[in-house]
């Protein structure tokens, strides 16, 4: 039998203390012979395929095989499953809604680097993008550091003032919304990016010495968020060096292996540092990986049969 995991399924299973705690496990296992793939389709008009396999995780029985339909267009602007499958015997264990698991391990994963590589002291941060990877960093963030400032920018200045208000008060902090992204980003020592942007919102001038930028856009071919000019001048850290030249944060800039630091991993198991100078600009920009989808998943997957939640299927009956 296979367990049907839906959004509200998952949403009422999974926990940020948890999820953080996986993927930090996640970050120090040893990353395996098996070579993960990620394939991107592109469709008429703005969507794409994209399938991410296989997940996989030292020390978990299961892999997963995600597959995403995202047309930036629609809300959500993310749908489809994660598979997860017995890794002995190919059992198909569960399927997921993708959406939910990719805000979360994106969103928690994007927050373990925010944390590690932003000044200990910044504690004023400036969102950009308040969509549901937006969500999951603050709420991630909120795990790890103590907030004490919110401004958010959005498109739609709806969207931006509820989600202000609500992490805003969450956070028991006085939150802000500005129309400008180099406005938000003016008196923030943390800066979070999930927008679809196909051109720079921010470049080198527009950022104070010593911020650390998170930027989840540029996940796919000819999205960009951040300018070649800031780039060159900052730390970068990705997850995946290859993935950021071939289609990441360094691709759409023009930029080369050289320009990487390092990999979040690197700097998690302390094997390149992450902040050299307090002065100096970091940014994290992840592309996402397939064994996030299996750390998050396998989490509740578990938390689903001990609650007995979901819905079991028989896809062979």
């Amino acid at each position: 039998m296979t367990l049907l995991l839906t959004r509200s399924d998952l949403e009422g299973l999974l926990d940020a203390a948890g999820c953080l705690d996986a993927l930090r496990r996640g970050f120090a296992a040893e990353p395996g012979e098996a070579t993960a793939r990620r394939v991107i389709g592109r469709l008429p008009g703005q969507g794409t395929a994209t399938a991410l396999l296989p997940g996989l995780v030292e020390g978990i029985p299961a892999y997963t095989v995600k597959v995403n339909a995202k047309f930036p267009g629609s809300r959500p602007a993310l749908r489809g499953v994660v598979c997860l499958h017995d890794l002995g015997t190919g059992e198909l264990l569960a399927q997921l809604d993708s959406a939910t698991v990719t805000a979360w391990r994106t969103g928690l994963a994007a927050a373990l680097g925010t944390h590690a590589l932003a000044r200990p002291g910044a504690d004023t941060v400036a969102v950009i993008g308040a969509g549901a990877q937006a969500e999951l960093v603050l709420r991630g963030l909120g795990e790890l550091r103590e907030p004490r400032g919110l401004t958010v920018c959005d498109l739609d200045a709806g969207r931006a003032a509820r989600f202000a208000e609500r992490h805003g008060s969450r956070l028991g902090v006085r939150a802000d919304v500005v129309a400008d992204p180099r406005a938000a980003v003016a008196d923030a020592g943390i800066v979070v990016m999930a927008t679809w942007a196909r051109r720079p919102l921010l470049h080198a001038a527009d950022v104070a010495p010593g911020t650390h930028i998170t930027s989840l856009g540029a996940d796919e071919p000819g999205k960009a968020e951040l300018g070649a000019d800031l780039l060159e001048d900052a730390r970068v850290v990705v997850d995946d060096v290859p993935l950021a030249v071939e289609m990441g944060v360094l691709a759409e800039a023009g930029l080369d292996v050289k320009h990487a630091a390092g990999t979040l991993r690197d700097v998690l198991c302390n094997q390149v540092p992450g902040r050299v100078r307090t002065s100096e600009v970091t940014v994290y920009a992840p592309v996402g990986l397939p064994w996030q989808d299996l750390a998050v998943g396998w989490v509740a997957y578990r938390a689903a049969r001990e609650a007995g939640a979901g819905t079991e299927f028989d896809f062979l009956s």
